[in-house]
This record gives structure tokens, sequence and C-alpha cells, in this order.
């Protein structure tokens, strides 16, 4: 019975000094192959998302309804008003045409004026994220 615990425990220190001695660990050193499109892409992403604060900027939302509509009435936005810039956001269960990005109220308003001769149930908002 001695002989074979100790053989087994000679064998399973044997592989354990076989496998240790084969393992090689990593070098260190990394390379990134990275297409030269990314960073370009990524630096207009910063651009976008710099000139895409929600928070602190007044809009203007002609349209609450479905998706079509609000395809439509940007649509038909654009071509009125070439100017001002429109985007469709969906709120359950509404999508929502908020046109504008607009610093202060007062601007804001000064469209809303405008914009309202055309689109009678106009809002200004003050989105939150």
């Amino acid at each position: 019975m001695r002989i074979l615990a100790l053989r087994k425990a000679f064998f399973i220190s044997l592989t354990f000094c076989i496998s240790y001695l084969n393992t090689n660990a990593q070098d260190g050193n990394i390379s990134v192959k990275q297409d030269s499109k990314f960073e370009q892409f990524l630096n207009e992403k910063r651009k976008t998302n710099i000139s895409n604060t929600i928070n602190d900027r007044y809009k203007i939302q002609i349209f609450s309804g479905e998706s079509e509509k609000a395809k439509s009435t940007l649509n038909a936005f654009r071509q009125e008003f070439r100017e001002i810039d429109g985007t469709i956001f969906f709120f359950t269960p509404n999508y929502k045409v908020w046109v504008g990005n607009f610093k202060t109220r007062i601007d804001a308003e000064r469209n809303l004026i405008e914009i309202r001769k055309s689109y009678p149930n106009v809002h200004l908002i003050k989105p939150n994220k």
C-alpha cells in the first residue's frame, strides 16, 4: 500500500514538474493593428458628441406621434427651414420631432414665433437626459 502511495506521489510530482517546465509566460509585448479610418471616425464622433449636448440646449418640438408621420413632418420642416436642424427621438409610445439647438431661451422663443406660423402645435422644451 505504502509503495503504491509513493509511486502515485512520484508520478504526480513528475507530472507537475514537466508541466511547469513546459509552461510559458506572456512576454509582455502587445501590438495593436488598427484601421487608419478608426481615428478619423473617432474624431468625427467626438465632434458629434460636443454638438449634441442635450441638457444645456433648448429645442422646439413640432410633432409627436407615429413614425411615418414624424418622418414626413421632419422632411417638410427641412424644406421650409433649411437653416434649422431637426431630429426624431423616440419616447414610448410616440416619435417626437425636435428642431433647433438653441443656447438661450430668447433665441428659441424667437424661432418659435416663426415656426408656429407653419406648425401651430409647437412647444419649447429643454430636454433632460
